[in-house]
Formats: C-alpha cells, sequence, structure tokens
C-alpha cells in the first residue's frame, strides 16, 4: 500500500502483563520480552508491522514512564518526542486522549491507527492489507473503526462484537455496522454467540479518523477531553511534563471500550483473519506454540517430560527440568521464581502476585 503522510500509528505499551508472570515483571513486562522466541521482542514485531503503514516519523508510543528507556533501546530509531509518557496507569481512554493532542499539533487531518504493543499477528501482509482497507474507509466517512476478529472457538477471554450482518461499504463487503459490544462471557454464551455467526471477537485495534475520535470524546468522555484540552499550546514544550503528571493526577481510569464504543452510534467493524491472538495469557501462548507429538509446548533445552500432556513448559536452557505424570498445566521458571499451575486455572495468577507482593515482597512481581 501507498504510505501516507496523514497516517499515526499510536502504539499502546504500558501494561504491566501481569498474566505472563513470572516471566513477565512490573520492571519489564511482556511487551519487552522475545516470548516467542523469534529474537525480537513484542514491542518490536508492533514497530515493524506499522512501518509498512505509515512513516517511521508517524509511529508513537504510549507508556509507563518507568519503561522509556526500554523503548528507546528496543526502538532505536525512535526519538525520544515521539515516546509519550504516563506518570500512572489510567486504562486505554486518557492513554489515546493524550496521543490524539499530540497528532493534533502535527496534522489535523490525520487518520490513526491505534494498537496494543503486544498482539500476536501471524498473517502480516493480509494484516497490512485490511488496514489499507480500514485507513481508507476511515478517511473517507465518520467512522469509529474495530478489528473483528472471526472467532475460531468459543473463547471466554475476549470480549465480543455483534453486528449487523449487511455489508455497508462498497470497496470491502466484510464492513458491517456494530450493533453491540460483549463483556467476556461464559462458556455456554460463547457458544451461542460462535454458533449465530453474527459475532466477532474484539481485537481492540482501532482506526479512525482524528477528527473522528475527538468529536467522539467531546460527546462521550468530555471530562477526559476537557482535561487534555487544557494543554493546547502545552503540548511539545518544556511544561508538557509537569502538565501530564497533574492532568493525571485527576484523570479518572477508564477504557476507551467503555468510554466511547460502547456509547457511540457511529462504530464500525472489519471482520478479518489474519493469524491474531491477544497473547493475554500462558494459554493463547500455548495455542499457537509448536507442540511435540504428546501437545507439549517446550521452551528449555533440558527439559524431560514422562507421562505428560497438554502442557506449556518455559525454563532456562541452563536447568535440567524433570516432569512427570503432568497433564494441562503451566511450567514457568524465571529468575527467582517458579510456577506450577492448571492451565485451566491460570486466571488466578494475578491473584498469585497479589499474594506473592503482599507475603514475600515486591522483588519477586
Amino acid at each position: 500500500m501507498d504510505i501516507s503522510e496523514n497516517t499515526f500509528c499510536v502504539i499502546m505499551a504500558g501494561g504491566a502483563g501481569t498474566r505472563f508472570w513470572p516471566m513477565s515483571r512490573s520492571t519489564r513486562p511482556k511487551q519487552f520480552i522475545d516470548i516467542l522466541g523469534t529474537g525480537k521482542t513484542l514491542i518490536q514485531l508492533t514497530y515493524e508491522r506499522f512501518i509498512k503503514v505509515c512513516p517511521p516519523e508517524n509511529i508513537l508510543v504510549v507508556t509507563n514512564e518507568i519503561y522509556k528507556d526500554q523503548v528507546l533501546e528496543q526502538l532505536p530509531d525512535m526519538d525520544e518526542s515521539q515516546v509519550l509518557l504516563e506518570p500512572a496507569r489510567r486504562n486505554t481512554a486518557p492513554c489515546i486522549a493524550y496521543a490524539n493532542h499530540k497528532i493534533k499539533t502535527r496534522n489535523p487531518d490525520a487518520v490513526v491507527v491505534v494498537a496494543p504493543s503486544d498482539h500476536i499477528i501471524l498473517k502480516e501482509d493480509e494484516f497490512v492489507h485490511d488496514l489499507s482497507v480500514a485507513i481508507k474507509a476511515t478517511s473517507e466517512n465518520d467512522w469509529l473503526l474495530t478489528f473483528g476478529i472471526k472467532p475460531s472457538r468459543p473463547d471466554t477471554g475476549y470480549g465480543y462484537i455483534q453486528f449487523i450482518d449487511k455489508p455497508v461499504y462498497a470497496d470491502d463487503d466484510r464492513l458491517f455496522k456494530v450493533k453491540t459490544f460483549t463483556e467476556k462471557p461464559n462458556l455456554e454464551i460463547a457458544k451461542s454467540f460462535l454458533e449465530s455467526g453474527d459475532f466477532l471477537w474484539n481485537s481492540g485495534i482501532f482506526i479512525w479518523s482524528l477528527r473522528s475520535i475527538m468529536s467522539a470524546f467531546d460527546s462521550h468522555l468530555n471530562d477526559v477531553e476537557s482535561l487534555f484540552l487544557k494543554g493546547e499550546g502545552i503540548y511539545n514544550t518544556s511544561e508538557e511534563k509537569t502538565f501530564i503528571e497533574q492532568t493525571y493526577a485527576v484523570c479518572r481510569n477508564i477504557s476507551i471500550d467503555y468510554g466511547i464504543m460502547e456509547k457511540a452510534e457511529n462504530v464500525y467493524t472489519l471482520a478479518v483473519d489474519f493469524g491474531w491472538s491477544d497473547l493475554g495469557t500462558w494459554g493463547s501462548l500455548y495455542t499457537i506454540r509448536s507442540k511435540d507429538e504428546n501437545r507439549n509446548a517446550v521452551v528449555g533445552e533440558n527439559v524431560m517430560l514422562y507421562d505428560t500432556s497438554n502442557s506449556i513448559v518455559n525454563v532456562p536452557d541452563d536447568k535440567v527440568v524433570v516432569l512427570q505424570g503432568l497433564d494441562g498445566y503451566i511450567v514457568v521458571e524465571e529468575k527467582d521464581t517458579l510456577l506450577v499451575c492448571r492451565k485451566e486455572d491460570e486466571q488466578q495468577i494475578r491473584q498469585f502476585v497479589n499474594d506473592v507482593k503482599l507475603e514475600k515482597g515486591e522483588q519477586y512481581i
């Protein structure tokens, strides 16, 4: 596709990656780790994906200020001015509002792609093609667009998008108006969604014109928008850091999904299938890793398995690990910590992290 000067990409990279503990730590969360064993970290893969659709100088990374050095170290082509630093975690809406105002100072006519830094996309060419469709559609229409992933199973770990099954875009018949958003359902509801055929997984990847998203903030999240609006004339000056610290101190914690996408009338989805995973859990990593004849996904040079199946093992190469009699387990060792947990109970890992922090200290988190 032609790379347009009007296209900007915002990479959200502030998450703590708790569910990938103990590999992911608060000082070095999963976006900064080569979690796939490709020689590149997740944020590096995301950046490389986006330089195919927009000029490198139009890519912004929004992250917590404690990760500034890691971003600049892993993305050496980025200028420091392209890294927007959050003094506190306030979810996705404030992060996007901040990026909007920074982009506005450079190009009020921008089309903006917003994506997390830690997702997996296996079919890169299809992703780039689908992005070109979305960028063109949102440059021509007042649409807030999200990629909807064709579901392959009744997954309870994703949010779902219900769409009105009538194409709305002449250039591509996979683009539909959104009817409803549903938070992570239980298994029974997820199965009914899959059977109905008019539900997609919510990817959390958004495309819109800057004017459309700023208008949506004005209508649906005016309290957030008005805070960042006060910074006009301050952005890109020496006073910006202090202004952002003051703004985040009073800004509420709210997601873009809940604050805008679930409320706005002009929300659309492009139904896509480019090998996506939000890589939110060890279980989701297990599904995309290669496996042995007993359905074990193993990382570690010296792992010996006996009567073990359907498990994911991630241990250091210099450690001999012998496992016997496990079925459906997560086994992860990183530095000073070992986790052994049933895959089906992986949602409890956040609780484990909280308990370890309280009882053993932050050095293990």
